[in-house]
């Protein structure tokens, strides 16, 4: 469902005192119409959707701000005609590699000048995640974290710690074993899961930029370094490290075996925290830690970012500029970022962060210890027809590990029809 929203007197009234703040020093003399089209359909999403709108509308008296929300699915399959046919100025979209179509066709607009000439300060962490051939092509606005969220107190009652490398990780995990648990719940039945242990495990054994090299294609998934990444994770598999039967789970349906404590960790984003404390777990009980060291290499992280863009076809240019500099100021990220907005980080380094153990662990890990890269998820990083060929070879992996040939053929075979 599509709905128009206009920035009303009613609606001004309910905005915060932000728009001053963050209007000092903006450009009053902006004028005309600014056209937005955004997918955050979703309740809290698009309060705050609306509450920019009507912050920049009224820091910019000849400014008319016009926002078009629609629903968030659908956008998927509806942005390449918004854009070709009545391009907008601002649409929201997804970072990496996703905006890959949409660069190639010439529908974002560079704006590697806005960059260069320091309108988002406070960005550089997450500039790489807006960079295709060396040049930027829109901002981002939230992302959020993965990690390992774990057991605390079953790590105690067993005198564990955090591990630092995978050697740690490999102990710790033959500890729990040995205390009749499982080291690790997953629910592979929707596949995305998998990719994440992919993405972390290629990570950390090769490398950030070879992983992205691998989602471009560059690199053969029959080459040993891909086959090293697997033999990493067969040392998991091997020992039995995650629950039985995991591919006839949702990972919903997966988190019950943390809760109850028969299984210790889980591999997943931020946004299962919440589902954690409705179950009965409390801050007391789970904890958060980097995915820990395997080769020398830097760390990149999984953080799924969401963005804006400007149209190629955008008619409001300075308006645009503009408003991407709002959204990703210090305070406007604090604000919609915080616990009363998406409950997510904060991509500007000087914004505040929610006082919550998990995002402030978060953004500490993605702001300090980010070493090698932002990645934005196997899905995200990788071209769709790949990313569900691909994911299906992962779950399939941890079921038989055994076809990994068979499987690796499979993926080379996908990977030289898709990228030619």
């Amino acid at each position: 469902m599509t709905s128009t929203f206009k920035a009303s007197i009613a609606a001004l009234a309910t905005t915060t005192m932000l728009a001053g703040a963050a209007g000092a020093g903006s450009h009053s003399n902006l004028e005309g119409t600014l056209r937005i089209i955004s997918d955050m359909s979703n309740p809290a999403p698009r309060a705050i959707m609306e509450s920019l709108a009507a912050d920049f509308d009224a820091m910019h008296p000849n400014l008319s701000v016009e926002l078009e929300i629609v629903d968030r699915e659908a956008w998927k399959s509806q942005i390449r005609n918004a854009l070709s046919a009545n391009p907008p100025d601002v649409i929201n979209w997804y970072a990496a590699n996703r905006m890959g179509p949409y660069v190639d066709s010439g529908l974002f607009m560079d704006i590697s000048d806005w960059w260069a000439a320091g309108d988002f300060a406070g960005l550089e962490s997450v500039q790489g995640a807006m960079t295709i051939d060396g040049k930027q092509w829109g901002v981002p606005y939230t992302y959020y974290q993965w990690g390992i969220y774990y057991r605390e107190d079953i790590f105690n009652e067993l005198g564990l710690t955090e591990p630092a490398t995978f050697e740690e990780e490999i102990a710790n995990c033959q500890k729990i074993l040995d205390a009749g648990k499982k080291c690790y719940s997953i629910g592979s039945k929707f596949l995305w899961t998998a990719g994440g242990w992919f993405d972390y495990l290629n990570m950390r054994t090769n490398g950030f930029d070879f992983h992205m090299q691998l989602a471009q294609g560059e690199v053969a998934w029959t080459d040993d370094r891909v086959r090293e990444t697997f033999a990493n994770w067969r040392k998991l598999i091997d020992m039995g490290a995650y629950i039985d039967d995991h591919q006839t789970y949702s990972w919903q349906e997966a988190l019950p075996f943390v809760v109850n404590g028969e299984a210790t960790a889980y591999l997943i984003g931020n946004f299962a925290v919440p589902h954690l404390r409705e179950a009965g777990l409390t801050d007391d009980q789970i904890d958060f830690y980097q995915f820990p060291k395997i080769a020398d290499v830097a760390m990149g992280e999984d953080a799924p970012t969401d963005t804006f863009h400007v149209a190629s076809g955008a008619t409001n240019i300075d308006a645009a500029r503009e408003f991407l500099k709002f959204v990703t100021s210090p305070d406007v990220q604090t604000r919609i970022n915080g616990p009363d907005g998406l409950g997510q980080l904060p991509v500007n380094a000087n914004a505040s962060v929610a006082d919550d153990e998990f995002i402030q662990q978060g953004f500490e890990m993605l702001s300090q210890n980010a070493t090698g890269g932002i990645a934005q998820f196997f899905d995200r990083d990788f071209p769709a027809e790949m990313a569900s060929i691909g994911m299906e070879g992962l779950q399939e992996f941890m079921v038989f590990p055994d076809n990994l040939e068979d499987i690796l053929g499979r993926l080379e075979q996908a990977r030289q029809r898709i990228y030619k």
